[in-house]
């Protein structure tokens, strides 16, 4: 039987690697320094250090600040021939530390795009990260995530798509939930609401379930700078056209958004979409 420790087991996601492991037939160690160890089938551990030396894989869901520092904790303690898996969602520093890593050990560098509620793996996304052998490496990841979709990019170029891919959303619908969480007439507000706020509700108190320093790392990506001062400039710029009625300058915004969104996406067709998933959830 195949040996995988769960640095982190802990967690939103530590626990969901725990199961996810233990329900393939893994024999299934957990650590984690700062949560309880819940789950069966898991073995709990009191030593990081004791709890990946017999392991054929370990995977590290770990704070993203804290892992490059893991890393070099366990690496050189690890037994030959075994796989690192890291699942940080910045990946910049990340790879720096997989790369210094012993040749005995193999990494494995992978970003889960999804959340610790996912049930099934089949045709969920995963991006790899290329570190040393990136055949060998995706080879590795496809067999311990069967069904899933596997994209691979450098880490340069995730940091930079992922600013925009939860960077972004996240920081939006931060502030969102903040103004939000601040209406004392709720209920009234959720009377009189449609389908574009009652969607925007549910997405921006979905995120905030994550914990504050998952959201913080996310956030505090640097490539985020670049898109969230686009956000920051068209937001004044918009405010500042309609204050000043310059409706054309407003509308023309607006309509080559729409024609660029055109171009690969039917906005009738999202609409659709929108309202489908408005039925869904208030059946």
């Amino acid at each position: 039987m195949k040996k995988m420790t769960v640095v982190g087991a802990g967690g939103q996601m530590g626990q969901w690697f725990a199961r996810y492991f233990a329900d393939k037939g893994f024999e299934v160690t957990g650590y984690d320094s700062e949560n309880k160890i819940t789950g069966k089938n898991i073995i709990a551990s009191d030593s990081l250090v004791g709890s990946i030396l017999k392991a054929d894989y370990v995977v590290l869901c770990t704070p993203t600040r804290r892992t490059p520092e893991i890393i070099r904790l366990i690496a050189k303690e690890m037994k030959r021939g075994t796989y690192l898996i890291e699942i940080s969602s910045e990946k910049s520093k990340v790879v720096s530390s997989l790369s210094k890593m012993p040749d005995k050990i193999n990494p494995i560098c992978i970003h889960p795009m999804f959340g610790p509620g996912t049930k099934i793996i089949k045709g969920q996304n995963i991006i790899s990260v290329p570190i040393k052998d990136a055949k060998k490496e995706l080879t590795v990841a496809k067999s311990l995530f069967d069904g899933a979709n596997f994209v691979t990019i450098d880490a340069a170029e995730h940091d930079k798509k992922i600013a925009v891919i939860l960077g972004l959303t996240h920081l939006m619908n931060l502030v969102f939930a903040n103004i939000i969480s601040k209406d004392e007439k709720m209920n009234l507000t959720e009377k009189m609401s449609g389908t574009t706020f009652r969607v925007q509700k549910t997405l921006a108190e979905s995120i905030m379930t994550e914990s504050p320093e998952l959201i913080e790392t996310i956030i505090a990506n640097p490539e985020i700078r670049r898109v969230a001062e686009e956000l920051w400039k068209d937001i004044g710029r918009l405010l500042t056209a309609v204050q000043e009625s310059k409706t054309e300058e407003v509308t023309t915004y607006i309509r080559e958004c729409q024609e660029r969104l055109a171009k690969h996406t039917d906005i009738n067709e999202s609409y659709k979409k929108l309202t489908k998933m408005v039925k869904s959830v208030e059946k």
